[in-house]
């Protein structure tokens, strides 16, 4: 079943398109990757799909009676959110927020909630802990968690590693990888085009080319192969 689809979708700010024409859907379980060049504008079309800021044009449907304020979000990590002054308990439980209608407390149920993803990110013990004492992995297992507590069937992530060492980015990765085994459908923005390939089921690459499809269509796709040449040449450089 369908949670998400995309018809002719036209992204931007301000009145100027960054992508236009985009056409993709996103089926139940499915861990879909947007890739492509800095600037194409992946942060922008997550943005887009949350609401946050409204599309140029096109359409954007929920499926499965998915409603916006119903996905999980992990945004990219500022230097202000990484300084939260804020324990581990209250930022976990403010996701949660979208389920309090006209209601100014948590309730019973949205606590147990919380308890339950800090132990599912296995972060409880740190429960009481001051967010921005953690590690960069801890916190971004925090805000997993926090994303979680919004969502039982859809997490949209914006460069969810950015920042970790190998190690943590592996766990990270694997981590992602669980979740979208529980059946919980993952849409993952990635400059790591290596990893979007190893575990991702989908790929939507944007930037001067466009393209949508299985992660083995896109291994043959010119956008794929063009891509990953150029990331190779890029690492190749770096070292």
């Amino acid at each position: 079943m369908s949670l998400l689809t995309i018809e002719q979708l036209k992204i931007g700010y301000e009145g100027q398109p960054v992508v236009s024409d985009l056409n993709f859907r996103v089926d139940m379980g499915d861990y879909l990757c947007i890739v492509g060049e800095n600037g194409s504008g992946k942060s922008t079309l997550m943005r887009t799909l949350l609401h946050l800021i409204p599309p140029l044009g096109g359409k954007i449907t929920y499926g499965d009676g998915l409603r916006a304020n119903e996905i999980g979000y992990l945004p990219q990590q500022t230097l202000v959110q990484k300084d939260f002054p804020a324990s581990v308990r209250e930022i976990v439980l403010s996701g949660c927020q979208g389920r309090l209608g006209l209601r100014p407390f948590y309730n019973a149920e949205e606590r147990k909630l919380a308890e339950e993803n800090m132990k599912r990110m296995n972060i409880y013990d740190l429960a009481d802990r001051s967010y921005r004492m953690l590690s960069g992995g801890q916190q971004q297992r925090v805000l997993l968690a926090r994303a979680l507590c919004a969502t039982r069937k859809l997490l949209l992530l914006d460069e969810p590693v950015s920042g970790l060492d190998p190690k943590v980015t592996s766990d990270m990765y694997e981590l992602i990888t669980s979740l979208n085994k529980e059946g919980i459908t993952i849409i993952m923005i990635s400059h790591d085009i290596t990893a979007a390939i190893r575990y991702a089921s989908h790929i939507l690459h944007i930037g001067s080319q466009v393209f949508f499809g299985t992660r083995n269509m896109y291994l043959q796709s010119d956008a794929g192969k063009m891509f990953r040449a150029e990331e190779k040449g890029a690492s190749s450089h770096a070292e």
